[in-house]
C-alpha cells in the first residue's frame, strides 16, 4: 500500500511511515550531501524541543528518536558525530548512504504542544511515544526493539 501525502514532495508514503503522519508528524527538513559530510535544511520546526523525529527514506520509515534540545542540536549531533557516539555514527553513515543512491532523506518531527499532563506534571509526549513506536514499526536504522516485554521473558531455573 502506497499513499501520496500532499506534504511530501514527490514522494510516496510507505506503510510504517503512516501511522506517524495519522498522530501529527511533520516535515521538518531535508537532508543534503554536504562535501563529504552530510548538512540538513530544517523548517520553522528547527527550534523545537522535546521532540519525536524520525528518517524517511524515499517515504519509508527508517528511524525514530527523541531529544529533549532543539531539533537543530540534535541534528548537529548527526551531521558531525564524536567518536564515542554510535548512534549519531551510525546514522550519519546511514544517511550519507542513502543521498549517496540519489534518494531523498526527510526529517520528520512530531512537536510537542505542552498540554498533555498528569496531575499537576507536564507529560513528555515524546519519550511516552517512542518506545511504543519503535516496537510496533520496527525502523531498521533503529537495530530492533528498544525493550523486551514480560511476557517475552522466560524464567531460568537456579542449579
Amino acid at each position: 500500500m502506497t499513499k501520496k501525502i500532499a506534504m511530501f514532495k514527490d514522494v510516496s508514503i510507505k506503510n510504517g511511515l503512516v501511522p506517524l503522519i495519522e498522530i501529527g508528524f511533520k516535515t521538518a527538513g531535508t537532508w543534503e550531501l554536504d562535501g563529504d559530510g552530510i548538512g540538513c535544511n530544517l523548517n520553522e520546526l528547527a527550534s523545537a524541543r522535546n521532540v519525536l523525529y524520525a528518517f524517511a527514506v524515499d517515504g519509508e520509515l527508517m528511524y525514530v528518536g527523541k531529544t529533549v534540545q532543539s531539533l537543530r542540536s540534535r541534528m548537529t549531533g548527526y551531521r558531525n558525530p564524536g567518536t564515542t557516539q554510535s548512534t549519531n555514527i551510525k546514522n550519519n553513515r546511514n544517511v550519507r548512504q542513502s543521498l549517496v543512491q540519489g534518494k531523498t532523506v526527510e526529517i520528520l518531527v512530531l512537536p510537542d504542544n505542552g498540554l498533555l499532563h498528569y496531575g499537576n506534571f507536564h507529560v513528555n509526549l515524546a519519550a511516552g511515544l517512542e518506545d511504543s513506536i519503535v516496537r510496533e514499526l520496527n525502523p531498521p536504522w533503529n537495530g530492533g526493539r528498544k525493550e523486551t516485554t514480560m511476557q517475552e521473558l522466560q524464567p531460568t531455573e537456579a542449579s
